[in-house]
């Protein structure tokens, strides 16, 4: 694949079709924006100054809040800007990069879950060992090599696009480089990288989904086989949020990226994007925090030193 039509630049149509009053969306999106920035945010700083939290669960916990951070900055404030203005341009080497770091930094995400699930299933099905099985240098290990994959497996994709010949315009219909409308202005043949995407999908996504659901299988199979109705609870109220993270992410992800073809529905993949760029990292935090005893524990500890510090210095 020669580079026979290389464009210099890319319009988002973004949310155009809301005519004038895709300003006022503006507001709502920013609000939502800084909030799960805040919001991510307090859950690191709360794991990295809490030495209750120094624990291989929530070492994963505060990888997973960075990662929420970081994929909505490679989006969302492009997105803001750009609905004040009315013509949406993004160069194509930034184009390129935005690509790169929003999918490595979204596979690194659900590789991070499945390490998560991986944490919970040696904590509840092999408790006496996980200590040594879930060692520091084990968990430094799963998280680097859910850092490290996903950005070097993703530098052949990009290299692929960069190369791709662009001779059906330079308009994107949506409002970041995503895969299928990427794919859909080229008139190149492009049906070895839509099967390299599909094998990437499976590689991290479906693959880290697997690990997911085979280590619930068995912490459901051993939490069942606890005599006492409090204990079951308590084990599985240890594992509440993780698995509605799961679901929130996978299923999400599985509709958008895990279909090979670029023949997708634009406007219904931009409107899930658009869920999962905004909406999700904005509840994540609540649900990290909501469902778990330990964070809320922590975190209403805090609010009372900083209460008592604040009357002192009054």
């Amino acid at each position: 694949m020669t580079n026979l039509s290389h464009p210099s630049e890319f319009v988002f149509l973004g949310f155009s079709s809301f005519g004038e009053l895709q300003g006022l969306l503006y507001g709502p999106f920013l609000m939502l924006y800084l909030l799960a920035f805040m919001g991510n945010t307090v859950i690191i700083v709360t794991v990295i100054a809490n030495t209750n939290l120094h624990t291989p669960m929530y070492f994963f916990l505060g990888n997973f809040s960075l990662l929420e951070i970081l994929v909505t900055m490679t989006t969302v404030p492009r997105m803001l800007s750009d609905l004040l203005v009315p013509r949406k341009v993004i160069s194509f080497n930034g184009c390129m990069v935005q690509f790169y770091f929003y999918f490595s930094l979204g596979s690194t995400s659900f590789l991070i879950l499945s390490d998560m699930a991986l944490d919970r299933f040696m904590a509840i099905c092999h408790p006496l060992r996980y200590g040594t099985l879930m060692s520091w240098d084990v968990c430094v290990w799963l998280a680097g090599a859910a850092w490290a994959a996903p950005f070097l497996a993703m530098v052949p994709t990009v290299f692929s696009r960069a190369h791709l010949s662009y001779c059906h315009g330079n308009i994107i219909n949506h409002f970041f480089c995503d895969n299928a409308p990427l794919l859909q202005l080229s008139c190149s043949d492009t049906s070895l990288l839509e099967f390299w995407d599909f094998v990437m999908a499976l590689a991290f996504v479906l693959s880290s989904f697997l690990v997911t659901l085979i280590s619930y299988g068995y912490i459901v199979a051993t939490v069942l086989r606890i005599p006492s109705a409090s204990g079951r609870q308590k084990a599985f109220s240890t594992c509440g949020s993780h698995l509605t993270l799961v679901f929130i992410g996978y299923s999400s992800t599985i509709f958008l990226y895990v279909r090979p073809g670029k023949e997708h529905s634009v406007e219904i993949n931009k409107t899930v994007a658009l869920v999962t760029s905004v909406l999700t990292p904005f509840l994540n935090p609540f649900i990290l925090t909501l469902r778990n005893e330990t964070v809320k524990a922590v975190l209403w500890g805090q609010m009372q030193r900083l209460k008592g510090l604040h009357k002192v210095l009054s």
